[in-house]
């Protein structure tokens, strides 16, 4: 891969998808592959008022930072209310969940490494 070029991304560019594994959770990819990003992704989530994420793992660490809203993240078999201005690193292969038990929806920012972040269900 060459050098990566200078990039901005208005946030009018950015599409959010929902997340096959979670009702009610939607993902917008802000920098990541796609914009040639060498070693990172970006990304902004938004939890609905009423969610849950089930139990999952992932192959690869999640560093998060609260953008606004509380709600409840649940890390091995720990639950901690979060709000706006919180940050988390959830290490690689850790069980993890979310629960928004507010009248008003959540988001935060997920630094991820490039390459594969699918969602494996816990049992």
């Amino acid at each position: 891969m060459s050098d990566p070029e200078p990039t901005i991304r208005r946030a009018e560019e950015i599409e959010y998808e929902t997340v096959d594994a979670a009702e009610g959770l939607s993902k917008g990819v802000l920098i990541g592959e796609d914009e040639d990003a060498p070693n990172f992704a970006v990304r902004r989530f938004e939890l609905d008022a009423g969610a849950e994420v089930p139990k999952h793992t992932n192959e690869v660490e999640h560093e998060q930072y609260v953008l606004s809203g509380e709600y409840v993240v649940g890390i091995d078999d720990e639950e901690h209310e979060v709000s706006a201005g919180d940050s988390l690193l959830i290490p690689a292969g850790t069980v993890h969940w979310y629960r928004n038990e507010a009248d008003e929806p959540g988001a935060f920012i997920c630094a991820v490494p490039n390459g594969d972040d699918e969602i494996e269900l816990a049992e």
